[in-house]
């Protein structure tokens, strides 16, 4: 009966070690992020932003693989905050540009040692192995 259901075992699933991982690491952001009152999705949608200065709602949710119903809500908020702000593009006013203000900008500061500070940390893998994941999860995203 077992075999018969093979496929259905947690550990014979390769969604849920990455779903795992993921929130593992998403919960070791936080204790740097919560006190600058940022979710890991913001801290990555400033990353863009940081990068680029402005760019489409389309385009930020390509980049970051996320709808348009979870960017939205999170944009509107930022937007409040005064971080970016949101226009209809010139060129065709059906695209919506989110675009980086002072106030975000001046984020960067104090968010640029969070990568250094999880790097340092204690991590199981070499880092060979840490550039290798990184490279095999890049080409299932692209897939």
């Amino acid at each position: 009966m077992a075999q018969e259901y093979e496929q259905l075992l947690l550990k014979n699933q390769l969604c849920f070690p990455l779903y795992a991982c993921g929130r593992k690491i998403v919960a070791a952001y936080t204790p740097y992020l919560k006190p600058l009152g940022l979710t890991y999705t913001q801290y990555v949608v400033f990353m863009v932003l940081w990068e680029k200065e402005s760019v489409s709602v389309g385009q930020l949710g390509s980049i970051l693989h996320l709808d348009a119903g979870t960017l939205t809500p999170l944009l509107k908020h930022l937007e409040k905050e005064g971080y970016i702000t949101r226009e209809r593009s010139k060129e065709d006013e059906r695209v919506t540009v989110v675009s980086i203000t002072k106030k975000g900008n001046a984020l960067k500061e104090k968010c640029k040692d969070i990568p250094v500070k999880l790097a340092a940390g204690p991590s199981p893998l070499s880092e060979k192995e840490a550039k290798e994941l990184y490279l095999l999860l890049y080409k299932f995203l692209e897939g």
